[in-house]
């Protein structure tokens, strides 16, 4: 993926070898990533056992919130594509425990539905 698609929101499927040994720390022993998606500098890995939502914050991306979600915690996930004058899709989740969705949006070359199936394959 190259800068300018970075800018634009232009997600993409990476490679899961290269976010296993960045993430290893995070991993549980029996843990294992299975698809992975990067949005500018932020990315979305789903693993046997949950989603996980990285998102690297400052202007050298050092400081990393990592947010862990069990796929028994997703209540339900929506998504809305991009229209003639909006160009943004987003994703929806919504965790137990929580009212307030969380949100990702992707520029609509991204395939949203895929992202959708990948997410429903694990939650439902």
């Amino acid at each position: 993926m190259g800068f300018f698609d970075g800018i634009m929101g232009n997600a993409s499927e990476v490679n899961v070898n290269e976010v296993e040994k960045e993430f290893s720390k995070v991993l549980s022993a029996n843990e294992k990533i299975e698809k992975a998606y990067k949005l500018i500098r932020d990315l979305f890995i789903f693993t046997n056992k949950r989603l996980i939502l990285v998102d690297k914050q400052g202007v050298t991306g050092k400081k990393v919130e990592i947010h862990s979600i069990p796929y028994k915690n997703i209540t339900h996930f929506s998504i809305e594509t991009a229209g003639n004058f909006d160009l943004d899709a987003e994703l929806k989740i919504w965790v137990s425990g929580s009212s307030a969705p969380l949100q990702k949006q992707f520029n609509k070359s991204l395939n949203i539905y895929e992202v959708q199936s990948v997410l429903a394959d694990y939650v439902l």
